[in-house]
C-alpha cells in the first residue's frame, strides 16, 4: 500500500509526486498513455521558466527522471475507479491499488475534428494553443477551427505575427463575444469563413493544408497552411470519479487553489480542475499544492 496514489502522469501528476516524495511520502502514478501528458505534442517549447526552448518529450524526459530518482512507483494502466475509505482503492484495467489519499491529475484532451491522420498531425502543423506555438508561425499562414471565445483568442494573438490566418466556424456566425468579434473583425490579416466545415487535412509527414466544404452548397476547396489551430474545446477526463468529486455543468472538478474535494483524502490537480488558465506551470502549481495539501491530510491522521 502507498501513502499517496496519483492518477494522471503530466505535469500536474508528476509535479505532485515529487513534492509528496520529498516530504516522505510513499507515491504510485498510474497513467493510462504517456507520461507527459498534453505538452508532450508540442515539437518546440519555450515558455517554461528555467529553459530557453526544449521539445515537450524532453521537458517531460526530465520530469520523469527527477519523479524516479526521489523513489516514485509506475504502474502503466487506465483507472477506472475510486472506492472511498479509510484506506482508497483504485480500481484499474490491470488490478486494484490501495493508498491512504489519491491525487487525480488526469487532465483534459482537447476535441479532435475527427478526422483521418489528425492525431499523426499533432506536433506536425496542427496544435491546440497560440500561447505555447504562436511564435513559430511568425509571417507564416495558419488556420483556426472553432467560434467561441477561445478560437478569437487565438486568432487574435496570432494575427500579432502571422502573415495571415484563416478563422473557420461551422455555424454561419461567431458565437464567441462581441467585443472579441470587433476585434477579430478589424484585424486586416484574419479571414473568417462562416458556415463550412474542415473535410480533410492535407499533407505527407507535415500538414500541408486543409479542405473546406461550404455547408449552403456543398462545395469544397483547398487552402495552403503552414499550421491549423484547433479550438472547438476540451474534454476533462473525470466521468469514473464523479460519484466522489464535484463537477461542473463541464465537467471540471469544482475545487479551488486547494485543490480539495468533497471528499476527504482525494485531491485534484492540473487541467482536470475548473481553473481560467490551463498551462504548464499553471498544471505544475496545482500539482504542488494537491500534494501538500495530501501531506498535510495524511499527517492529520497520525
Amino acid at each position: 500500500m502507498q501513502d499517496i496514489i496519483i492518477i494522471g502522469g503530466g505535469p500536474a501528476g508528476l509535479t505532485a509526486a515529487l513534492y509528496s516524495l520529498r516530504a516522505g511520502k510513499s507515491v504510485l502514478i498510474i497513467e493510462k498513455a504517456s507520461f507527459g501528458g498534453q505538452i508532450t505534442y508540442s515539437p518546440k517549447v519555450e515558455n517554461i521558466p528555467g529553459f530557453l526552448s526544449l521539445s515537450g518529450n524532453e521537458f517531460a524526459e526530465k520530469l520523469v527522471e527527477q519523479v524516479l530518482e526521489q523513489g516514485a512507483d509506475f504502474e502503466a494502466c487506465e483507472a477506472t475507479e475510486i472506492e472511498d475509505g479509510e484506506i482508497k482503492t483504485v480500481k484499474t484495467d490491470c488490478g486494484d491499488f490501495k493508498s491512504r489519499a489519491v491525487i487525480i491529475a488526469t487532465g483534459a484532451k482537447h476535441r479532435l475534428l475527427g478526422l483521418p491522420r489528425e492525431e499523426d498531425f499533432i506536433g506536425e502543423g496542427i496544435s491546440f494553443c497560440a500561447v505555447c506555438d504562436g511564435a513559430f508561425y511568425k509571417d507564416k499562414i495558419v488556420g483556426v477551427v472553432g467560434g467561441g471565445n477561445s478560437a478569437l483568442q487565438e486568432t487574435v494573438l496570432l494575427a500579432e505575427s502571422a502573415k495571415k490566418v484563416y478563422l473557420i466556424q461551422n455555424l454561419d456566425f461567431l458565437t464567441g463575444e462581441k467585443k472579441l468579434q470587433d476585434k477579430i473583425f478589424s484585424l486586416k490579416n484574419v479571414e473568417i469563413i462562416t458556415g463550412a466545415t474542415v473535410k480533410s487535412l492535407l499533407g505527407d509527414r507535415e500538414l500541408a493544408g486543409i479542405e473546406v466544404v461550404r455547408e449552403k452548397d456543398g462545395v469544397s476547396y483547398e487552402i495552403s497552411l503552414d499550421g491549423l489551430f484547433i479550438a472547438i474545446g476540451l474534454l476533462p477526463q473525470n466521468e469514473p470519479f464523479e460519484k466522489l468529486i464535484s463537477l461542473d455543468d463541464r465537467g471540471y472538478a469544482d475545487s479551488d487553489e486547494s485543490c480539495e474535494t468533497k471528499t476527504r483524502g482525494i485531491f485534484v490537480a492540473g487541467d482536470c480542475r475548473k481553473k481560467k488558465v490551463r498551462q504548464v506551470t499553471t498544471a505544475a502549481a496545482d500539482g504542488a499544492a494537491a500534494a501538500i495539501a495530501a501531506c498535510d491530510y495524511l499527517d492529520s491522521l497520525n
